[in-house]
């Protein structure tokens, strides 16, 4: 299980680690890594992105930036394309210089977000593609005497427990860990097809206060 990645020698170790674990009769379900050869349980992150994308346009948002993750991370990238189709597809868009690279982590969202906000540009609603970057993009604003939601809006992805936590409340979508994990299972337990199967299921948007309307 894990976010998408598009490495080579990492597919191929695991890889390598699968066959010798199938050869000893185990049985294996990948959560995410569609690329193994595997049965797959695969969460539709561009379709979440883009769903997001036109609720926060539903809502009046124009003016957006993404703080988009590692380039090489096929998760982030999902999410980004996702968005930006999302955006097209209600008449919005964001800008290149918009899009900020970063560590998928706390610290990496932080540190994009303050990239961000040094060129001053007129964004008003940031999309994180996950929830840990989220969390720092709003620690570095605070940190710069900022009021959330008042001086931008920010979304993230994933619906991670400790949102909790968090105010302003985070708009994300939040993705079926509970499903993923009980058809890993049925698959698991079902007998061996002749191709790996893959099971694709679908986030939910989930709109809270730090994504006011602007109308």
């Amino acid at each position: 299980a894990g976010s998408r990645v598009d490495d080579p020698d990492l597919l191929g170790r695991l890889r390598a680690e699968l066959d010798a674990f199938e050869s000893a009769g185990g049985r294996a379900v990948a959560i995410s890594q569609d690329k193994l050869g595997t049965d797959t349980v695969v969460v539709e992150n561009r379709a979440g992105a883009m769903s997001l994308a036109e609720a926060l346009a539903d809502l009046g948002h124009r003016r957006f930036a993404v703080l988009a993750g590692p380039p090489d991370l096929l998760t982030a990238r999902d999410r980004l394309t996702g968005f930006r189709e999302g955006l097209e597809r209600a008449g919005a868009q964001v800008r290149a210089e918009h899009v900020v690279h970063g560590d998928f982590t706390r610290d990496g969202g932080y540190a994009a977000m303050a990239r961000l906000l040094d060129r001053r540009d007129d964004v008003t609603c940031v999309f994180a593609v996950n929830d840990v970057m989220a969390v720092g993009a709003m620690a570095v604003m605070r940190d710069r005497g900022m009021t959330l939601p008042e001086a931008m809006a920010i979304a993230g992805f994933d619906d991670i427990s400790t949102l909790r936590d968090v105010t302003p409340s985070l708009t994300t979508v939040r993705l079926p860990l509970e499903r993923l994990g009980s058809t890993a299972v049925e698959l698991m337990t079902q007998p061996l097809a002749e191709t790996p199967r893959v099971r694709r299921l679908k986030g939910e948007v989930v709109l809270r206060a730090s994504t006011p309307p602007t109308r």
